[in-house]
């Protein structure tokens, strides 16, 4: 028997070199596929993150409301059942790792179409809802106030029509779904705070028994000029009249008597400077029964630390402001001038 040749060592070398080949192969090749996995994943991650979101259904952008006490799964759906985002498994899972899950803020907002899932987190972890404001200008009666609100879309319910005066007038930011009344509650509750910190700043003598006094006599500065640098030397022209005991001759009080405010349309008849009503400042002694509109801060400011002076009549000037005068010859020479002005702008 022919005894079997063992193979040369370099030949056992040769033969052991593929598989250690095969295994480095075999390690290289799994580590390159855990790569592209790794790879891939981040891809899609930052794609998930910053790529574009789904399209508006409608228009340029999605306005979502985020109600309050909703928790992050419930604004996941809604945002989902908007098409604002495409997945609500990946915003939530984005919000968790964001940091910005205990943080989401609820309100109206709205979001661009194809807003990518960075925005929409970024803008409801800080609040950046939509903004909503009702502007009630200075000098607007009561009713038109209302009249105000019930045109504002974004509101719900009804108001009530306030005393007038009640309100402060001011501009307002309003949330989508608000009730009315709620809105007007909140001018009211400013204009009370308001006259309480004047009134208790004010003037010493003046011939007010209490603040509503005064809010009657602002309505009237307030209707009596839109010049703010004029408001404290017209609020003295009346309370030296008021205090003197003459008639205040305002052609505001004249208007709220006949139409509530609403504008007359046309300058004011001879017959109407004689009109009964308790509001006619030509026929009765002292202050109208009620304010003639919400006057603002200035007037309301101007009525109670009004000017020091010895004024007791005021006429246009022609330049959109008064010309006043202490006695009745120098009224009468302001008249005169204007009179004059008004026929040159006829001609």
């Amino acid at each position: 028997m022919t005894p079997r040749k063992r193979p040369p060592a370099k030949a056992k070398r040769k033969a052991a070199l593929p598989l250690r080949k095969r295994l480095a192969i075999m390690g290289g090749s799994a580590a390159a596929t855990l790569a592209v996995i790794v790879a891939v994943a981040a891809l899609w991650g930052l794609w998930s993150w910053f790529g574009p979101g789904p399209a508006a259904r409608e228009g340029d952008s999605t306005t979502v409301l985020l109600r309050q006490g909703g928790g992050i799964t419930e604004i996941a759906q809604t945002l989902r059942s908007e098409h604002v985002i495409g997945s609500s498994a990946v915003f939530l899972v984005a919000a968790q790792i964001s940091g910005a899950a205990k943080r989401l803020k609820a309100g109206e907002y709205e979001f661009p179409s194809r807003a990518s899932m960075a925005t929409v987190i970024d803008n409801i972890r800080h609040g950046r809802v939509v903004r909503h404001f009702v502007t009630i200008p200075e000098g607007m009666t009561s009713e038109m106030a209302v009249d105000v609100l019930m045109k504002e879309d974004v509101l719900t319910g009804s108001a009530p029509v306030p005393p007038e005066g009640a309100i402060l007038p001011e501009t307002y930011e309003v949330q989508r779904g608000e009730d009315r009344a709620a809105v007007l509650q909140r001018m009211m509750n400013d204009r009370d705070a308001l006259l309480e910190q004047l009134w208790a700043q004010r003037q010493p003598g003046l011939p007010f028994e209490h603040p509503e006094q005064a809010v009657v006599m602002a309505s009237i500065v307030e209707k009596e000029t839109a010049k703010p640098d004029e408001r404290p030397r017209i609020a003295a022209v009346f309370i030296n009249r008021l205090r003197q005991g003459m008639k205040l001759q305002s052609d505001p009080t004249i208007i709220y008597g006949l139409t509530r405010g609403r504008p007359l349309g046309r300058g004011i008849r001879q017959s109407e400077l004689q009109s009964d009503t308790p509001y006619n400042t030509y026929v009765i002694v002292g202050l109208p029964p009620t304010p003639i509109a919400n006057p603002g801060r200035a007037s309301l400011a101007a009525v109670l630390d009004p000017a020091k002076t010895a004024d007791l009549y005021f006429v246009a000037d022609g330049t959109g402001g008064h010309a006043f005068s202490g006695t009745l010859d120098e009224h009468a020479r302001n008249v005169a001038r204007w009179r004059r002005i008004e026929q040159a702008r006829e001609h």
